[in-house]
């Protein structure tokens, strides 16, 4: 049976309107990275859904065993969810969330858009790799965590102190799937990137910039690390995804003036 989920990672839901937005936290994460932006879209009368993957959110025991399928799974069953009941849903994903967001997109050519924060689009290196099975072979699961990459030491995130050998390397195969399928993803793509993030390589961003079949926006950020959504620039992030939401999920005709 999993942990108790912890004190703030539970996931968050909001009934709106016809249009809605789907948010994903990171590998390790919680929704909890997400709340501001979805309490801010559900305030805008979205219909919100922010998930909490499986094994997240809990004791990082709960994370060892599952992997790309069981995530990829449960974010595809809460696209459905919510597009059955909304006309125009975007998404929106945080590092594994973005790569997540992409793997959706190029699945369903209905997602009106996607707004991605440092995402993860590409495998780590072979060399990153290499030594997180060597770890694996040898019987460590768990490797120590550092500290969240944050700037802002005040920043709050509720993320596991330690990370899942299995479950990373897990991750880097979904990325390898999402990275050859970018050119299939035709909806507008926000990209929004940390200039200086010490977690996932900032080429990440270059790649899904330079090989989506839709329009893209680059967003860089100056002030925060790869948990820009709790950092100093959170509310620059908030704003930009709430601009690109309502923008791409508006029936023609409606935009504002």
């Amino acid at each position: 049976m999993p942990a108790p989920v912890l004190p703030g990672a539970e996931p968050f839901s909001a009934a709106g309107g016809p249009e809605g937005a789907l948010l994903v936290h990171g590998f390790c994460g919680s929704p909890l990275s997400m709340r501001r932006t979805a309490k801010r879209l559900a305030a805008r009368g979205f219909t919100v859904e922010s998930p909490l993957l499986p094994g997240h959110g809990t004791a990082v025991e709960d994370l060892v065993p599952l992997g790309w399928g069981e995530w990829s799974s449960a974010v595809e069953a809460t696209y459905a969810r919510i597009r059955e009941r909304c006309l125009r849903v975007a998404v929106v994903g945080h590092s594994m969330g973005g790569t997540l967001a992409c793997w959706l997109a190029e699945r369903h050519p209905d997602v009106r858009g996607i707004a991605v924060v440092n995402p993860l689009v590409e495998p780590f290196d072979d060399e990153v790799r290499s030594a997180a099975r060597s770890l694996l072979e040898s019987g460590v699961t768990v490797w120590k965590g550092e500290p969240p990459d944050t700037a802002d030491p005040t920043a709050t995130s509720s993320t596991y102190d330690g990370t899942p050998i299995a479950a990373f390397l897990s991750l880097n195969e979904g990325a390898e799937e999402v990275a050859v399928g970018l050119g299939r993803i035709n909806c507008p793509v926000l990209v929004i990137s940390s200039k200086e993030d010490h977690v996932v390589p900032t080429t990440n961003g270059d790649l899904l910039a330079s090989t989506v079949s839709g329009p893209v926006e680059r967003v860089w950020l100056e002030r925060s690390y790869h948990n820009a959504m709790v950092d100093y620039d959170h509310e620059t992030v908030e704003e930009w995804i709430e601009a690109f939401v309502v923008s791409v999920t508006e029936e023609p005709g409606e935009a504002e003036t």
